[in-house]
């Protein structure tokens, strides 16, 4: 499935593109490049057609060659020797959003959710999420709040009930755990 779209520029502002993955550096001694994909199926990040850097500088067309630890080898476009996919280390690789399928009902890539506004349960403004992480145990949302420290929420449908793109906000209910530890770092500053 490739898809047709304009060349991918960081100064064009119409084209929407999303983080489908990153290159974790080189594989092998003939220029393949071990790549992490951020998708769903892992197989999906070379059917989006050509893959641009976060610059929007450079362009790969990517071909998955097999599963390795980690990701996926593969080799990229323009990419010949070890030395230049060592060079690529950390490269995060962007795909045009309309290359991408709709999320099903429920499933939200994590580009929509940055930015909305968070707000508690009972209503109050507790600051816009920053990003969504996995740190192994599940993805959590990280709200970046006005005053302290970032707040991290499982991202679950018990800790998440209500996200609403059109509206821009998600409803969070976070577990005692989080609140809990959210008071002790207060008490912590609040005695330095």
């Amino acid at each position: 499935m490739a898809a047709a779209h304009k060349p991918l520029g960081a100064n064009d502002p119409e084209v929407e593109r999303v983080c489908v993955g990153a290159i974790a550096g080189a594989f092998g001694v003939r220029g393949e490049a071990r790549i992490k994909p951020f998708t769903d199926d892992p197989e999906a990040i070379a059917a989006y057609g050509p893959l641009s850097s976060e610059d929007g500088r450079r362009e790969f067309e990517v071909k998955l060659t097999r599963p390795v630890k980690g990701g996926w080898a593969a080799r990229l476009s323009g990419v010949r020797t070890r030395e230049e996919a060592e060079a690529l280390k950390g490269v995060r690789l962007y795909a045009p959003r309309a290359a991408l399928p709709e999320p099903e009902e429920e499933e939200f890539y994590h580009a929509d959710l940055i930015g909305l506004d968070v707000v508690g349960i009972d209503g109050g403004a507790l600051g816009r999420v920053r990003s969504v992480q996995n740190y192994g145990a599940g993805d959590f949302v990280e709200v970046a709040r006005p005053k302290g420290p970032t707040l991290l929420v499982p991202f679950t449908k018990a800790a998440v009930p209500e996200i609403d793109l059109q509206a821009g906000r998600i409803l969070v209910d976070p577990p005692e755990e989080t609140e809990a530890g959210d008071r002790q770092d207060k008490q912590a500053k609040g005695q330095q």
